[in-house]
């Protein structure tokens, strides 16, 4: 396992900008050089569009893009290259499953479940076809330290249920939700999950098959890999039942002026001319990914989460919102009398991006009773470092503002 030093120097952003302490990762990641170079070198070399040419760089631009869907499986787990569709992002990747799962199967009084954790992309398409359908949007209710009410949950499943949509990690708390557990009870009345995993993805361990999900998102740009592209991954016996949101060429096995028949899954889901580069570069990515020893990466990313806490925790004024049980390398907190928007801005002018707001989950700020907070989310090229001057900064922006 490489020292996140080293890994550092596989981003070329750092080299560009070797001052910068880069502490917004669960908004996006940035890109190593493999991820850079592999999407550089498809346009100089070899572009070509997929499954429609029959000339050579149209048959090896569609193996490629094809090859990483074979990637997307082995690295979550699943065995079916044809569980994986490409989409526009996460977002993206829900809304299909919404409207196309499961709106068709919700009348008025059935239930959606999802918790208080959920960042507004797994919560807004669930409200949307509620109101369509007058279906009712239920909330799994937290403790006070963010961990989510598990005897709560089991309480509220019931016949009505239709659906659980959970995010595996909060964006704001950190908190690691028990997804299989959660699977298993849901499985046990009936009920299909829906798995957020775009802050688990890039780091932690993911076994679809073994935790029997029906539904898991991600976005790329969260993994090291481009933007403009995120995945679903589903039993293919969902995707057979499900009709395309959108329509257009190289979804299509037949059209006549009467009718249309579409492709098997994936391809009924994949519109139009898809994010060829953006596949490309979600491969190399997860070459790149692949090529760690992941768990040597999490305890180090967990060690690093550790010390800036306890780094912190000394500060006066400092205070982490919420204490979850199990946590990932992600927190929030408050200053004492500083809005998080002015810790934000100061930080920026030190060189130190973080996040400052709510973080697209406004359903749970109303739940903490705060405005907004700021985020400190970690990466593989995160150092002790990193937290040393944040900490530093922190203490500057206190003075100055006494």
């Amino acid at each position: 396992m490489l020292a996140p030093e080293q890994i550092r120097r596989e981003f070329p952003l750092f080299q560009h900008h070797p001052e910068l302490v880069y502490l917004d990762n669960a908004a996006t990641t940035q890109k190593p050089s493999n991820v850079i170079e592999g999407i550089r070198g498809f346009y100089e070399k070899d572009y070509g569009t997929v499954h429609r040419g029959l000339y050579d760089l149209a048959g090896s631009a569609s193996a490629r893009y094809e090859a990483v869907r074979q990637k997307v499986v082995t690295y979550v787990g699943m065995k079916d290259a044809r569980q994986v569709v490409f989409t526009s992002g996460a977002t993206a990747a829900i809304n299909l499953v919404a409207h196309s799962y499961l709106m068709p199967r919700l009348k008025k009084g059935d239930e959606i479940l999802i918790s208080a954790l959920e960042h507004h992309a797994n919560w807004i398409p669930w409200q949307q076809i509620g109101h369509k359908t007058g279906a009712q949007l239920r909330i799994i209710p937290l403790d006070k330290a963010g961990n989510l009410s598990f005897s709560a949950f089991r309480q509220m499943l019931n016949a009505q249920t239709k659906l659980l949509a959970i995010t595996h990690i909060s964006n704001v708390l950190g908190t690691i939700n028990p997804v299989p557990d959660m699977v298993e009870l849901a499985h046990q009345h009936g009920v299909p999950v829906l798995v957020d995993g775009a802050q688990s993805a890039a780091h932690y361990p993911i076994h679809l098959d073994d935790w029997g999900v029906d539904f898991f998102v991600f976005s790329a740009h969260k993994l090291y890999g481009p933007t403009g592209l995120g995945v679903l991954c589903a039993k293919f016996q969902h995707l057979q039942e499900m009709q395309p949101l959108f329509t257009g060429g190289a979804m299509v096995r037949a059209v006549s002026l009467e009718q249309t028949t579409f492709a098997a899954p994936p391809q009924r889901f994949e519109a139009g001319t898809p994010p060829i580069a953006a596949v490309i570069g979600l491969g190399h990515a997860l070459d790149f990914l692949n090529g760690i020893d992941k768990a040597m990466a999490l305890a180090q990313l967990n060690d690093l989460n550790q010390y800036a806490l306890e780094l912190l925790s000394k500060i006066n004024g400092w205070q982490r919102v919420g204490q979850p049980h199990q946590s990932s390398a992600l927190f929030s907190f408050v200053l004492d009398g500083i809005h998080p928007h002015d810790i934000a801005t100061f930080l920026a002018a030190a060189n130190i991006a973080v996040r400052a707001g709510h973080h697209c989950a406004q359903p749970l700020m109303r739940e903490l009773d705060l405005p907004a907070t700021t985020r400190v989310s970690l990466a593989l090229y995160n150092t002790r470092q990193d937290m040393d001057r944040l900490a530093e900064a922190l203490k500057e922006l206190i003075k100055f503002w006494s």
